[in-house]
């Protein structure tokens, strides 16, 4: 019998399949837990997307998280049903707070209605931010349902002035529309705090909004191969303007980019950041947290 017999049609053999298999599989695996880095928060995930719809969903979420060292995430809307969701497990976990508001895709959503329910929203003590709000012009050309520049720089007006009225941060979305969505800050004016989530600017916007007193929150992009830039970024950003967030389930930290992402993976990229920066691990934790602790208005844990 011929050694091939028996092999998948097309020429492919069993280990070249098992490969495929393995990495298939690996794709779908969680990263491990980190060696535990205490002190951290999370300043910005998903947590419906990583399964949190229920209180018990949640708990182990976070059970997971307080085993990496990270006591405390703020839990973002993309549009209104994200947002009910957000504010209720704020409720149902004391490790968990809110941040509330349209995402720039969904910008057409901002009607009467949802202006009034994010108000209410907004005067929840367990809601500790506005956003996640802004530009994103990536979708405007890729997607037939993306909200039109125009409407989304309206809308992002309105949370700026949300922001100031319940006097919460204001966490910024931005993609590919970094002049504009400085200059809709410049002409509306800045809240007393703004936040720019997952910063993917290049060194020069990363000095303007240094300069304008912004904060720099760095996800898991800043530990890619190619994502020298925003290195870059994060080593001229100063101590009191830096923070950590995942985005989970989405930007998994490197080594495991595109497998799924949870709130317990923040200390990969702490750890990135410490070593960009040329502090200790412990060092660096201890300055992400307590940033975002004050940011927020968050307790000690």
């Amino acid at each position: 019998m011929s050694e091939n017999a028996g092999a998948p049609a097309g020429g492919r053999s069993d280990e070249k399949l098992s490969a495929k298999q393995i990495r298939k599989r690996k794709r779908r695996e969680p990263p491990p837990l980190p060696e535990p880095l205490p002190g951290l928060v999370d300043a910005h995930t998903h947590l419906a997307a990583c399964g949190g719809r229920s209180p018990e969903a949640v708990a182990e979420i976070m059970d997971r998280a307080q085993q990496a060292g990270v006591g405390q995430v703020v839990t973002v809307a993309d549009d209104m049903v994200d947002a009910r969701w957000a504010v209720e497990a704020a409720h149902w976990d004391s490790r968990v707070y809110a941040a509330v508001g349209l995402h720039p895709t969904h910008a057409d959503d901002l009607d009467e209605a949802a202006r009034t329910e994010l108000e209410a929203m907004a005067a929840d003590p367990r809601v500790v931010a506005i956003g996640e709000t802004g530009l994103d012009y990536y979708w405007t050309v890729h997607s037939d349902d993306c909200a039109e520049p125009a409407v989304q720089r309206g809308v992002f007006a309105w949370h700026i002035d949300l922001a100031k009225r319940s006097g919460k941060p204001l966490m910024i979305h931005n993609r590919e529309a970094d002049r504009d969505l400085l200059d809709v800050l410049a002409a509306e004016g800045d809240p007393e705090t703004v936040i720019m989530h997952c910063f993917s600017g290049d060194v020069d916007i990363a000095r303007e909004c240094i300069d304008r007193g912004y904060l720099l929150s760095f996800a898991g992009t800043v530990t890619f191969v190619n994502a020298e830039q925003l290195r870059d970024g994060a080593r001229i950003t100063p101590d009191d303007q830096i923070l950590v967030e995942t985005d989970a389930p989405f930007l998994t930290p490197h080594p495991y980019r595109g497998q799924p992402n949870q709130p317990y993976c923040i200390p990969y990229t702490a750890r990135a950041l410490a070593q960009i920066r040329g502090v200790s691990d412990q060092q660096m934790a201890q300055i992400l947290g307590t940033n975002a602790r004050r940011v927020y208005g968050l307790p000690l844990r």
